[in-house]
């Protein structure tokens, strides 16, 4: 369905801005849930023959501190390896004992992670082109396009002159129900200089868990990429999120007395 000029709809950059508001309010939502997240990440060779693949599976657990943190449940259908063991038992001791300034550091960190979110509606035009029903709700659908000569002000945020893209926005909620984005222009990223090259697509999907409340439920991610400018490789990585669940206090007992009883045989 298209929409006209006089249909009496807000305009793409209402709902853009709007969507962006209820983003932040999501992102704060999500750390009162609990999580399942499967991770499959794929490397091709130039044939194009999957050269790996490798599947994380973890889950998101609550400390006696109102921290969530993820912990690997498997690994390629086995156990955790004895790195990840490792790595997940140091999280949770770190988690476990942190002190107020060092939790105001990382959320202070975290925030300036995600404020590119905030440089969206700054960095794209916006064109509504219509409405799609998803999962039996009405959703905006809006073209973005980057806008000439946008400086970026987070450190994320200079990728979005690189994208083309669409997003799904919900009629009702305003939550993105899922955003189709396309690599139009190198950029380089990562301590080892991975160029991603044009043609890399992203697929980012939600889905709604409570009124109002929309959280990651599907990340697709294909990229042709160089690393340090000579070597070309390009892997699919696809993200799935289940089981979402408001945290209870009941888990964070049965939850936090988990990792603890696995850590002694370790001798971490």
């Amino acid at each position: 369905m298209l929409l006209g000029q006089s249909s009496g709809q807000p305009n793409a950059s209402q709902i853009a801005e709007q969507s962006i508001v209820v983003a932040e309010r999501n992102w704060t939502a999500r750390q009162s849930y609990t999580y399942v997240e499967r991770n499959e990440e794929k490397r091709f060779d130039s044939a194009g023959r999957t050269r790996s693949t490798d599947v994380r599976v973890s889950r998101a657990v609550v400390l006696n501190n109102g921290n969530i943190i993820d912990q690997t449940v498997s690994y390629n259908g086995g156990p955790p390896t004895p790195e990840q063991k490792k790595n997940d038992q140091e999280l949770l001791r770190k988690r476990r004992s942190e002190t107020l300034q060092e939790r105001t550091a990382r959320l202070r960190e975290e925030k300036e992670n995600r404020a590119f979110i905030g440089e969206v509606v700054s960095a794209f035009n916006f064109q509504l082109l219509g409405e799609e029903v998803i999962d039996g709700r009405q959703a905006y659908i809006l073209q973005a396009t980057p806008k000439s000569g946008y400086r970026a002000h987070s450190k994320h945020g200079r990728i979005f002159s690189k994208v083309h893209g669409k997003l799904w926005v919900d009629k009702q909620d305003f939550g993105w129900v899922k955003v189709d984005a396309n690599v139009v222009a190198p950029f380089s990223m990562g301590l080892f200089l991975a160029r991603v090259n044009p043609g890399t697509h992203i697929l980012f999907e939600q889905i709604r868990v409570a009124e109002g409340i929309w959280l990651p439920r599907h990340i697709e991610i294909k990229a042709d990429a160089k690393i340090l400018f000579l070597k070309n490789y390009q892997m699919q990585e696809v993200i799935t999120y289940s089981e979402y669940r408001p945290a209870q206090p009941s888990q964070v007992v049965a939850e936090r007395r988990e990792p603890t009883v696995k850590s002694k045989p370790s001798g971490l």
